[in-house]
């Protein structure tokens, strides 16, 4: 996927940005885990594990950058501890390093092979390791952020419509699972075509990036997502949300938009830039699917535009 360059930037500052690196360091020995926490703890986030199921509960849970992973482990040993990571879905993106005794040329194919990217042997140096996770540390983050731009809308800087595809499915998945609310906003900006037709194209793609960033600066709560759905329109995705709670949302996002005050001499609804949202929600024990409940707040976004648009409209999947 071509990014824009200050797209790419966005995205990289973003990744350097985060808080210190997660490290997890995984050792039966509390001597070894000592000199491996010494030579991180300055510049590093480091968690602590003596055995191959408090790795795995860790991993899961800490979701660390990169695992420094002893071999010889009683119960669980390192082997099948990086196996069952990369079998993973949710951890198996986490680098692991093999740190161990074993320096013979089988043990560290044996590693490789079962998902390890590096194997250092022990007695350790400090300055060694620390260049190795270094390197892994920025591989990971330079992949991290290329899967990102996958799931990135170039123009707006928000996520795209397979993003939000695959975010629909499991959101609703786990609402179904967990007996939670779950609900759309589907919008629209008004008389968009006339916009274009009016500014220029280069004006349109200005004022969908501001619709995007309005949008996104709207939404509160960590979980809550946007995407840009194709042309003029994009979708909100709130988990654990009721219909209410999404509907103040919505007000709220069309009112942020409304008070940009971008010009839109052709509009038939105001002077400035305006959306329609179509809101949908499904009650802890509402039936259905992730399809109707997407067809639902689009027919509820049909129902705002021909109530006069600048507005939002919304219903409740039937129990």
């Amino acid at each position: 996927m071509n990014t824009p360059a200050p797209l790419a930037m966005e995205l990289m500052a973003e990744l350097s940005g985060q808080a210190k690196p997660k490290l997890l360091i995984v050792d039966d020995q509390p001597i070894n885990i000592q000199v491996l926490y010494q030579a991180f703890a300055a510049d590093h986030q480091v968690f602590m594990a003596t055995s191959g199921e408090q790795a795995l509960a860790l991993c899961a849970s800490k979701q660390p950058d990169l695992v420094l992973l002893d071999v010889v482990m009683p119960g669980m040993d390192g082997y099948e501890v990086c196996q069952r990571l990369r079998a993973d879905p949710a951890t198996c993106d986490i680098p692991v390093i093999f740190v161990t005794a074993h320096n013979d040329e089988a043990s560290e194919e044996r590693g490789l092979d079962a998902g390890a990217v590096d194997f250092i042997s022990k007695p350790i140096s400090p300055k060694i390791v620390r260049a190795r996770v270094k390197t892994h540390l920025t591989l990971k983050a330079q992949s991290d952020l290329l899967r990102s731009w996958v799931y990135i809308d170039g123009l707006t800087g928000v996520h795209n419509r397979r993003y939000f595809d695959e975010q629909l499915g499991t959101e609703w998945g786990r609402a179904v699972r967990n007996n939670k609310a779950l609900s759309v906003i589907l919008l629209d900006v008004d008389f968009f075509k006339r916009y274009n037709d009016r500014y220029g194209h280069q004006a349109g793609d200005d004022c969908l990036h501001r619709v995007a960033s309005t949008i996104k600066a709207s939404l509160k709560r960590p979980g809550d997502q946007v995407a840009r759905y194709g042309g003029e329109e994009f979708v909100c995705l709130l988990p654990d949300t009721d219909l209410a709670g999404a509907m103040q949302v919505a007000q709220q996002i069309d009112q942020n938009i409304f008070e940009q005050t971008i010009e839109h001499t052709d509009s038939s609804v105001a002077p400035c830039v305006t959306v329609s949202l179509g809101v949908a929600g499904r009650s802890v024990d509402g039936a259905g699917s992730a399809e109707t409940l997407l067809s639902l707040a689009d027919a509820q976004l049909y129902q705002a535009k021909g109530q006069g648009r600048h507005q939002a409209c919304g219903a409740e999947l039937a129990p």
